[in-house]
């Protein structure tokens, strides 16, 4: 069943509800990096890190619930890497501009590289297709 071809209307409810989601995290990263980017006060960009943590967690989990082996894909490792980088905000909070610096770089190669870089495995040492995703 988890195979099967999706209808034409659940395929542009799920195309438009990730397109949605992933809007709405560029909102929140974007205002979140330009606070952070900026020297802005915390109390005025701590929404949109909210809302981009929000769904950055709920992206990741479509992706998670869509086929596991995105986990060992290197997007999946690479955006694992991305939330340990942002956790060290805490212990170096003098370094976030650096630190999401790095984070918004991976991002790029993550969603904009070549598939099969984003769809290599890590533990099998070679490219690793998953099931057909809707894009969004």
């Amino acid at each position: 069943m988890k195979n099967a071809k999706l209808s034409e209307k659940k395929f542009w409810i799920q195309r438009l509800g990730k397109t949605s989601l992933r809007a709405i995290h560029i909102l929140g990263v974007t205002g979140a990096g330009g606070g952070i980017l900026l020297g802005v006060a915390q109390e005025k960009w701590y929404v949109y890190w909210c809302i981009a943590m929000t769904t950055g967690s709920l992206l990741m989990l479509w992706e998670i619930a869509r086929d596991w082996r995105w986990l060992i894909q290197l997007k999946g490792v690479l955006t694992l890497v991305k939330l340990g980088l942002l956790t060290l905000f805490i212990p170096l909070g003098s370094y976030k501009p650096e630190l999401l610096i790095t984070v918004l770089l991976l991002s790029v190669i993550v969603s904009h590289g070549p598939a099969g870089l984003r769809h290599f495995s890590v533990i099998h040492g070679r490219r690793i297709d998953a099931r057909k995703e809707v894009k969004g």
